[in-house]
């Protein structure tokens, strides 16, 4: 799969979980470190780590594997390094506090139709 597709694919994935505001930037004419962020946010750290296990598992059967996976032990903010694609999973307190999208706002936000 491509980081076009990768990208629509978790948005779904994160989507079936109920994630909350989910938003995609195109960092790749920014940054070196991938083509896409994704963040959205859980309710709680339950959801968060069920949001992050879905798309794992979901991708994982397409054979899509993270490179690194980081927070689930205490699921506050689980992020799931695909290489070209960084999906930032967040609970609504620490989202706010660390406002990626202010961060990353030079970047092109999409749509998942436009992926």
């Amino acid at each position: 799969m491509n980081p076009k597709e990768i990208a629509k694919n978790a948005f779904l994935y994160l989507d079936e979980k109920k994630a909350i505001d989910i938003k995609i930037i195109d960092i790749s004419k920014i940054s070196v470190i991938a083509d896409y962020f994704i963040i959205c946010g859980g309710s709680n750290s339950r959801q968060v780590k069920a949001i992050a296990e879905n798309v794992e598992e979901k991708l994982g059967k397409a054979g899509v594997i993270p490179k690194s996976t980081e927070g689930y032990q205490n699921a506050n903010w689980i992020l799931l390094d695909y290489q070209d694609v960084i999906i930032h999973i967040f609970n609504q307190e620490q989202r706010l506090f660390y406002d990626l999208e202010r961060i990353w706002s030079d970047g092109n936000f999409v749509e998942v139709s436009d992926l």
